[in-house]
């Protein structure tokens, strides 16, 4: 690695502090230390601002050093696969509570970028299982993750797929609701972080933390645009969560409750097996 590039990153990492207000100092330095030229394909590569709104992959590059901006890099053009945007990825894992050595699971991990962020802050010890749908991303993910023993490729549906017990699970493409299998799988003060999506408009980041008494906390941390995850969708959520993010984009949520109960005024999206609902975990207990 070039001086020149490594300066880029540690650029990038404190640009990042700064727009995303990073709290974890171990976050802001996993993103200076993984490379992510090595998860992007060969150049020459597109890219993307999101704030910009004009054509979608508005920017070609071969620098490695310009990787290191907030920018999308597109990973599979026809199927608008991206990279995803390094800030929003840095504001939710700033909320995340990962214990060195923690077991992680990474749903729809493309190529690898975000599971190789995690297994920094996780550390060596820890056990993480990145699957992914696309045979071709799986393998490209397998490769550039060699550096990171900690973590295992999968090829595999994430939808419906066995999963193991998990600190965490991070989905990083867009389901109408949280999945019975991604809960399940949640150890005891675990948490579930996943993009919340309808089909008719921005979504979600949903954070869901199973309480290691009973109960699960559920906060959505920002708006989010996200590819389908294919199993975890169901259309008869399309409206109801768009309109439920139009009145409050969220704010009112502050648990999921898994009991059976008739939707009334408390709840904020009523579904089959789960809610979400503006009371208070200790009150869904």
């Amino acid at each position: 690695m070039t001086d020149r590039i490594a300066a880029a990153r540690r650029a990038y990492a404190e640009e990042l502090r700064n727009r995303a207000s990073l709290r974890s100092e171990p976050l802001v330095a996993a993103f200076a230390r993984v490379p992510r030229e090595r998860f992007v394909g060969p150049p020459p590569w597109r890219i993307k601002d999101p704030a910009e709104l004009v054509d979608f992959w508005s920017g070609t590059i071969r620098d490695p050093a310009a990787l290191y901006q907030d920018v999308l890099v597109t990973l599979d053009r026809e199927r608008g696969i991206n990279n995803g945007q390094p800030s929003l990825w840095a504001l939710v894992f700033d909320r995340l509570a990962i214990p060195p050595g923690a077991s992680i699971v990474h749903l729809g991990c493309g190529t690898g970028y975000y599971t190789a962020i995690l297994a920094e802050l996780a550390g060596p010890e820890a056990t993480i299982l990145a699957v992914e749908i696309e045979p071709g991303l799986a393998e490209r993910a397998r490769i550039a993750l060699q550096p990171w023993p900690q973590a295992r490729v999968v090829e595999g549906d994430g939808a419906h797929m066995a999963l193991p017990d998990a600190d965490c699970i991070v989905a990083s493409a867009g389901a109408t609701h949280p999945l019975a299998l991604w809960l399940d799988a949640l150890k005891p003060g675990g948490q579930l972080l996943f993009p919340m999506t309808s089909t008719y408009g921005p979504g979600g980041m949903l954070l869901v933390t199973r309480r290691a008494t009973d109960g699960y906390a559920a906060e959505f941390l920002s708006s989010a645009a996200f590819i389908p995850f294919v199993g975890a969708r169901d259309g008869r959520f399309d409206h109801p969560l768009a309109g439920a993010l139009m009145r409050d984009r969220g704010a009112a949520v502050r648990s999921l409750r898994r009991d059976r109960h008739d939707e009334d005024q408390t709840c904020w999206l009523h579904g089959e097996g789960w809610c979400l609902s503006r009371l208070e975990p200790d009150a869904t207990s």
